[in-house]
């Protein structure tokens, strides 16, 4: 039963798939910004009557009547002016400050991951489902020195204990090709109350991994642990993955503080770093209620020794959401960013935890300005100028005919 990795890519500013989707419904929205300023102009319905020649305006079926090709073309401009409208509201703020809204994986990355499933053989065949078992682990992601906790318990439809005896427990690193096969490591599964079992004697078995003092201390990627066990007799297996870094490519280093700077308010960190590269580094920000309300991500090529890492809440969406000050900081972890090669990433220690408690700072300290990056302006000015292309050939074909509104809120102009 593999855990399942959380999710630690970037949130993207959504280009490619709101330029597709305009593209998609709208065949001149991916050629709008590339027009030149000597293009034919759009000939009115009148016009074209007069002259006898048929309409051919783009993307239109030459046989199309009047009506047909009114529809068509108000159906563009409803698409392009879509596209622009969801791209400038998904962009006002920058892809290293958003809503924790967006990002319901990454609120709580230090809570352990549990899940409940049908009792299952070898190779998952088998499937009990008068048997649940109950597994959990503390986490997914480990750096050296850290240790990982699993449990599992196995309970009947009803949620009664059933009794459940640990047969074999080894851990190995997982290898492919003709990578050397990694050792591997015998773990003992105890329900005795000590060690990584809290309580003893409740049908709960739980064991602790610490690469650093096994064999595997030297591993790089992932670990899989199998737990066989029976259940009234019956054999089942269970599979617990962990992502383990033995290098520290750099460490944190001095006190974190929070600043006010260009009108948004960050969280600067100190880290000694000993692997220059690129680097991704993610905290969460909770209101004064406890209530999680931002993420932000720093993602820049740092050089080797000290430096400073800026997570930014951006002004604006303090303004927009305008939660209970002070706000904290918590939970920050970060990994160097290796390309072509697996695994993918050297791990830093986390920052478990609160990391900086802020100060109440009014609103009125923050800029209420729109993520105004050289992307962004490019791209809505594209998308602005495909709506407008749009919405001048409707207007050009039936003057008489009502436009349809635009999509955005008021405080999308065009």
């Amino acid at each position: 039963m593999p855990t399942k990795r959380p999710k630690l890519a970037l949130a993207a500013a959504g280009v490619a798939i709101v330029a597709a989707l305009a593209i998609l419904f709208w065949p001149e929205a991916g050629r709008g910004a590339a027009a030149s300023s000597g293009a034919a102009p759009v000939r009115t319905a009148a016009a074209v009557q007069s002259s006898g020649a048929p309409v051919g305006l783009p993307g239109l079926p030459a046989g199309a009547g009047q009506e047909e090709r009114a529809r068509l073309l108000a159906e563009q401009y409803r698409n392009a002016d879509q596209a622009y409208c969801s791209y400038h509201a998904s962009t006002k703020y920058p892809v290293s400050s958003r809503p924790i809204a967006e990002h319901p994986d990454q609120v709580y990355p230090n809570q352990p991951v549990v899940e409940i499933q049908p009792m299952r053989g070898e190779g998952g065949r088998g499937a009990d489902p008068n048997v649940l078992v109950q597994t959990s682990q503390s986490r997914v992601f480990m750096v050296a020195g850290e240790a990982v906790a699993f449990s599992l318990r196995a309970v009947n439809a009803q949620g009664g204990a059933l009794p459940l005896v640990v047969t074999r427990a080894v851990a190995g690193g997982m290898t492919f090709g003709a990578s050397r096969p990694a050792a591997q490591v015998s773990l003992p599964f105890a329900d005795d109350g000590a060690g990584a079992d809290p309580v003893g004697g409740d049908s709960h078995f739980a064991a602790l991994l610490a690469p650093a003092q096994t064999s595997l201390a030297q591993f790089n990627g992932t670990i899989r642990t199998e737990v066989r066990y029976t259940v009234n007799g019956r054999a089942g297996v269970a599979l617990f993955d962990v992502n383990y870094s033995p290098e520290v490519p750099a460490t944190w280093a001095g006190q974190a503080r929070e600043v006010i700077e260009d009108g948004s308010l960050s969280y600067v960190l100190k880290a000694d770093v000993r692997q220059a590269g690129r680097y991704i580094v993610t905290g969460r920000v909770d209101d004064a209620k406890g209530k999680p309300f931002a993420l932000a991500t720093f993602n820049d090529v740092l050089r080797a020794g000290p430096n400073d890492i800026r997570l930014t809440v951006f002004g604006k969406l303090l303004h927009d959401k305008a939660p209970a000050m002070p706000l904290t900081l918590r939970d920050v972890d970060g990994y160097l960013l290796k390309e072509n090669v697996d695994p993918d990433r050297a791990l830093m220690p986390r920052l478990a935890g609160r990391v900086v408690a802020g100060k109440p700072h009014p609103l009125r300290s923050f800029s209420d300005t729109e993520y105004a990056g050289e992307e962004r302006t490019r791209h809505l000015a594209e998308f602005a100028n495909d709506a407008s292309r749009a919405k001048d050939a409707l207007a050009a074909f039936d003057p008489a005919r009502p436009l349809p509104a635009s999509q955005c809120d008021a405080s999308a102009v065009k």
